[in-house]
């Protein structure tokens, strides 16, 4: 009786969750991936302002699907640059472990790992790198997980560990987004 109440509550607030994305757009830096929206802040971005951003990624996506962290980046990028901070002035790097290691395989080897099915984020994955986005991946869990550099999309960097990459980012002045 509970978990039916509860089903019947989760689906009522179904539509209540649904995001409004009629009020997003392209950004300037990548047209087709990371739609960003105007917002009326009421926190400036001080002029000088660097960003240097490290997203932890540890969660695989659904296969077939962009990986919403990914994306995320991407937005990262298109929001900072539409609101007035260079381009070069936004540094970001995702650092995958875990499962989410293998979002970030080459076509064959994604493809033997899920169905066949293509990997969706492949083709942002190599428009961020060529706007200097980084994407580094734990060695220890690609290790694990069977997979070698050949197996990664091209541009991926493969580190000693997750635990590492963090560290040397932080040393640099990298802030950890939570998201």
């Amino acid at each position: 009786m509970l978990r039916a109440a509860m089903l019947s509550l989760m689906i009522l607030a179904a539509p209540a969750l649904a995001q409004d994305r009629s009020r997003f757009g392209p950004g300037p830096v990548l047209k087709d991936v990371g739609p960003i929206a105007a917002v009326d802040s009421d926190v400036p971005i001080p002029k000088g302002t660097v960003f240097k951003i490290a997203f932890d990624v540890s969660a695989k996506n659904t296969p077939g699907s962009l990986s919403r962290q990914i994306e995320t980046a991407a937005r990262a990028l298109n929001m900072h640059v539409a609101n007035g901070v260079p381009q070069k002035d936004v540094h970001i790097v995702l650092i995958f472990h875990g499962p989410a290691v293998l979002d970030l395989l080459n076509a064959s080897a994604y493809a033997a790992r899920n169905e066949g099915k293509a990997n969706a984020s492949a083709d942002a994955v190599g428009k961020l790198i060529g706007q200097g986005v980084e994407f580094i991946v734990c060695g220890q869990s690609a290790a694990s997980l069977g997979v070698n550099k050949a197996d990664l999309l091209p541009g991926v960097k493969l580190a000693l560990s997750a635990i590492t990459a963090h560290a040397l980012y932080q040393q640099r002045g990298y802030t950890l987004n939570p998201f």
